[in-house]
């Protein structure tokens, strides 16, 4: 992606019944979301969504290159960076990521919930790697990515 790269860009996903839609501004990605279909307006040809696609399909890709402008308030903001460092494969929970996000402790859990709540790009900044964690992904979406990353 270049900073020249802004649209909306949505494809169905045979894998998941659904589609993936992506929102880009100036070469940084600021939505991710699973609707039903693809908006009709949404052009459906994007890098971006080819590697999504290959990833739900069990390709590897931690998605650490794709560059995200996170439009969430500063508290959330700490937590879901630290979530974004999580390795793939990798699992945690939101007791631990409360203990490891700077500038919050154990007791902070339900800030974490509230900011994986209000994740803007999961898959990028992969909350399904929180086990005992809500998720803006639907159903058992966030279930069927760990699995995807632990090879099963």
């Amino acid at each position: 992606m270049d900073d020249s790269d802004t649209g909306i860009y949505a494809r169905q996903i045979d894998g998941i019944d659904r589609a993936v839609r992506i929102g880009i501004a100036s070469g940084r990605v600021i939505d991710v979301s699973i609707p039903d279909e693809p908006s009709p307006e949404a052009d459906p040809g994007h890098e971006l969504l080819d590697r999504i696609e290959r990833f739900l399909g069990g390709e590897a890709d931690d998605f650490g290159d794709v560059p995200i402008a996170l439009t969430v308030p500063t508290d959330q903001r700490a937590t879901l960076e630290r979530v974004r460092e999580l390795p793939y494969g990798g699992t945690t929970d939101v007791a631990t990521l409360a203990r490891t996000t700077p500038g919050l402790d154990e007791e902070d859990r339900e800030d974490v919930r509230g900011a994986l709540r209000a994740n803007p790009v999961p898959i990028l900044i992969p909350g399904h790697r929180v086990v005992d964690g809500p998720s803006p992904l639907p159903g058992e979406l966030d279930r069927r990515l760990r699995r995807v990353e632990s090879g099963g």
